[in-house]
């Protein structure tokens, strides 16, 4: 488990922050800390998963069958005490069994709104290219702009809400390719690797000493959901250069003429990179934002916004090694 590291702390706090982020910085220290009571490895995926929260957005988080995808996202809706829901997608899914459906009510004689499983807080959504376009679209509205219009009523969404979205690389029978416009509704593209062989024996070791225990069970409730509501409003307040913004600007614009790419990213990338940055910077509990977080930002959000050639997919080339490509090609500003 990761301990906040008491030196670096100190130094990154000598200069004279405009805002309060250590209450912030040690919530997320101690939900990392109960995930990993349970997630061995997986480093990456629960930082971009913590930065989503507090930057407000969703993720797609994309590995083959037991890497712990669906159990983090159950286990992280615990440590900030939000309803959590699970929709398995299938083929034959219809957009009412997600969103809800108007019921007539006999003794009324008026229809009444029942509200589906999407009205959560956390929305696990597995295998999420497992439904057809229609069910797909059933999300753009709610994901987007966090309300549901059924029959020519606005329902909103409960603070905070997230969508977590899990789908097989590898198994390509009986699924659909997302549309582009629900990819760029998220946030980030986690790509869960397989453990190594020490992180193996330790998931195996762990697992025998559950015995009859749960693993919910080990993990406890570090914050209440209405207090990612504040701290996205300070992260919302972190400062960002305008020299660092043309950055930003610089590394999206490029996808968009790189001879690699058949699809770049739309203007919607610029503002995630910009909003996933500003998390980074608070979660190291600065209050503005460095080159590095931009760096450290802009793969995962840019790299299921853009398409590669299919003569660079041929060669081998992916996404990810044509954006670190465009990254290293800008220049930084000083």
């Amino acid at each position: 488990m990761e301990t906040p590291n008491n030196e670096t702390n100190k130094e990154q706090l000598e200069f004279e922050n405009r805002i309060d982020l250590s209450e912030l910085q040690t919530s997320v220290f101690n939900i990392k800390n109960q995930l990993q009571k349970i997630i061995v490895g997986q480093k990456e995926m629960l930082n971009l998963l913590l930065v989503s929260l507090l930057a407000d957005g969703h993720v797609l988080i994309e590995g083959v069958p037991g890497v712990a995808k669906t159990i983090t996202a159950k286990l992280l809706s615990k440590t900030i005490n939000v309803p959590f829901s699970r929709i398995q997608f299938t083929p034959d899914l219809m957009p009412s069994d997600i969103l809800g459906t108007s019921v007539f009510n006999v003794k009324t004689s008026e229809f009444e709104f029942k509200k589906g499983p999407i009205f959560s807080s956390m929305i696990l959504i597995d295998e999420i290219n497992r439904a057809p376009a229609k069910t797909q679209a059933a999300l753009f509205e709610v994901m987007e702009e966090k309300q549901v219009t059924m029959d020519g009523k606005t329902y909103k969404m409960e603070e905070p809400f997230i969508v977590l979205a899990t789908q097989n690389p590898i198994e390509q029978e009986g699924t659909y390719r997302l549309p582009e416009a629900q990819f760029d509704r998220f946030l980030f593209k986690v790509i869960v690797e397989y453990p190594n062989a020490d992180e193996e024996l330790e998931i195996i070791i762990r697992e025998q000493a559950l015995l009859n225990t749960t693993k919910s069970s080990k993990i406890e409730t570090i914050i209440e959901g209405s207090k990612i509501v504040a701290f996205r409003s300070l992260v919302k307040q972190i400062k960002i250069e305008e020299n660092l913004l043309k950055y930003i600007a610089d590394i999206v614009v490029n996808t968009r003429s790189n001879s690699y790419l058949y699809l770049g990213a739309s203007p919607r990338a610029s503002i995630a990179i910009l909003a996933a940055s500003k998390a980074f910077a608070a979660i190291e509990g600065r209050d503005f934002v460095t080159p590095e977080d931009i760096k450290r930002a802009t793969t995962p959000v840019l790299q299921h916004r853009v398409i590669v050639t299919p003569e660079r997919e041929m060669e081998g080339l992916t996404s990810k090694q044509i954006i670190e490509q465009i990254i290293e090609s800008v220049e930084i500003p000083r």
